[in-house]
């Protein structure tokens, strides 16, 4: 699995994050994506590698500026994990 995050400037309210969320997912295949407007970040996991250059575009799209961008390699634990 991948978790990329991205900064998403601008985003004020619950619906900014509604409204950024349902930009990605239309352009994505996700597992899921998440937006914070007090973090200004939006955090996206997917079972492959986004294409930044698009990501930027459909951010950039919806009225927000788009930020730096982090991708990692990640695993799911489920809840009775154990190491």
């Amino acid at each position: 699995m991948i978790r990329t995050k991205i900064e998403v400037k601008d985003m004020a309210c619950g619906m900014c994050e509604s409204h950024v969320n349902e930009a990605v997912r239309n352009a994505f295949h996700v597992k899921s994506v998440k937006s914070s407007h007090t973090k200004s970040l939006t955090e996206i996991t997917s079972e492959e590698s986004l294409d930044e250059d698009k990501l930027t575009e459909v951010i950039a799209a919806t009225g927000y500026t788009p930020g730096k961008i982090t991708v990692e390699e990640f695993e799911k634990k489920g809840l009775f994990h154990r190491k």
